[in-house]
């Protein structure tokens, strides 16, 4: 019989009444039990965090960046049991789950680092008018309160870790619900922050079901929501709370667009790799995957079958082997769906040039063509592994195919143009322009977040204890300026 997992009640462990299973995506195993906090349990982690929020505002910055370092080379040291922990609940496959630990390694450094310049403080002479003379302002910044941060599965350790760190970094408490499909790397970073000396009631991990997580967002006490995840839960959840402050991290539909000038061998050589990648990996389950390949008509023809080749070249299978590169979506409901999406693509005229096929929770890494642009594929994000191409003529054109989506979270652009990088940064309505590249590229120490649909606010970790805290101005008056 397997131990349930306790949960992380305001920096202790704690069990309560019921359970619930975690089983991989891939053949169904138990990966664990999680004990489920109880209403009156849930109730003492908010209230704690809510009593504890002025102590924590003015905790010293060495003692929460000593905090955030401690648990950066804890997850250093215990990478290779974290990945196969991530592998076994979510399906990622295990290359793809050891670079997620080292991202979240870097996320906890780089929360360390802010922590120890952050709200340094900006002094502003007021004498500019005579009215002010004798006058300084100093701005700092102040935690607006207890964030309530919500995360996806398909990230499972990494995103709770871009909630978790800049609160921490900020002098904000923190409850932390974890996905329901995925909870047990969310819990791994309890472990680590048991380990070290902040404020009890500070932080709490709780694995509750998502039909409780009304109550929580409409919890006075939680005054800041962060959220990742879709759409609709989103702007469902700011729409319920109008008077809180919300970050949104939703959907997207990533497009990478293939200009002209990107014409030699080696060089759609490598787009069509890189697209390939980055249309599949994390099973295509990345808001910033790879969906859309938008080319230009003189390169159109050469590129596309490179695409095809280099997704048909995709290792797929067993997560767990070190050789797969594409492993199962979280669930067979979620392989369902996509498949679902594919074949009304097809029955409306689309082209599958390869994939298009299921098998239990997997769905092979596929190409589409001639894709209709009022089917469900060509207006929602798909989570999975599909890609759709299309040509275009020209520039404008390309940007156009972009920006007509109600999505804008990040789009790449493959030139050798400088000044065609510069129009993209102009013209494109995403959050962010990689060129060069797909746009699955993310530094987590970026502003991260996106336009439109996708979103409100940014992650990142600066820029989400921006979105933590605000300015409060002190004006100290009788000075000799």
């Amino acid at each position: 019989m397997t131990s349930p997992h306790a949960f992380w009640l305001a920096g202790r462990q704690a069990t309560g009444e019921t359970t619930f299973d975690v089983t991989s995506p891939w053949d169904g195993r138990l990966v664990g039990k999680v004990s489920v906090p109880t209403e009156a349990q849930t109730e003492e982690a908010v209230a704690a965090a809510y009593a504890v929020r002025d102590e924590f505002a003015a905790t010293p910055a060495h003692v929460r960046a000593a905090a955030l370092d401690h648990v950066s080379k804890r997850l250093v040291e215990r990478t290779e049991e974290i990945a196969q922990l991530i592998s076994a609940e979510n399906g990622k496959p295990i290359k793809w789950a050891r670079g997620e630990v080292g991202r979240a390694v870097s996320v906890f450094r780089f929360a360390a680092e802010e922590a120890r310049r952050f709200n340094g403080g900006e002094a502003q002479r007021l004498d500019t008018d005579a009215g002010g003379q004798g006058r300084l302002a100093l701005t700092r910044r102040f935690p607006k309160g207890v964030v309530l941060g919500i995360a996806p599965f398909n990230f499972p350790l990494n995103l709770c870790a871009h909630k978790i760190a800049p609160a921490i970094a900020a002098g904000a408490p923190i409850i932390l619900k974890p996905a329901p499909a995925t909870p047990l790397s969310g819990l791994i970073i309890g472990d680590l922050l048991a380990e070290t000396e902040l404020p009890a009631g500070s932080w709490s991990i709780l694995p509750v079901s998502n039909d409780r997580m009304p109550a929580l967002v409409q919890d006075e006490r939680l005054p800041v929501i962060s959220f990742t995840g879709s759409e609709k839960v989103g702007y469902a959840i700011m729409d319920s709370v109008p008077r809180k402050h919300c970050t949104l991290e939703l959907g997207g539909n990533g497009a990478a667009v293939v200009l002209a000038d990107f014409a030699s061998d080696e060089d759609l050589d490598w787009a069509a790799g890189r697209i390939a990648t980055f249309s599949n990996y994390q099973g295509g389950q990345s808001c910033i995957s790879v969906q859309r390949v938008i080319a230009d008509a003189s390169v159109y023809e050469r590129l596309l079958p490179r695409v095809v080749a280099a997704v048909e070249a995709q290792v797929t299978g067993d997560p767990s082997d070190a050789t797969t590169e594409v492993g199962p979506l979280v669930s067979e409901d979620a392989a369902k769906r996509v498949e679902s999406w594919v074949d009304e693509a097809a029955r409306a005229g689309a082209r599958v040039l390869t994939g298009g096929k299921r098998e239990g929770a997997s769905y092979a890494p596929t190409v589409l063509v001639d894709v209709p642009a009022d089917v469900t594929l060509s207006c929602e994000e798909v989570f999975g592994p599909v890609l759709t191409v299309q040509k275009v003529a020209g520039e404008a054109a390309a940007f156009a195919a972009v920006n007509e989506s109600k999505y804008g979270l990040q789009a790449g652009v493959f030139t050798h143009d400088l000044q065609a990088a510069f129009r993209a940064h102009r013209a494109l309505e995403v959050g962010g322009v990689v060129i060069g590249d797909v746009p699955s590229y993310r530094a987590d120490q970026m502003p991260y977040g996106g336009v439109k649909q996708s979103g409100v606010g940014r992650e990142g970790v600066k820029f989400a204890m921006d979105d933590y805290t605000y300015e409060r101005v002190l004006v100290l008056t009788g000075l000799a300026l």
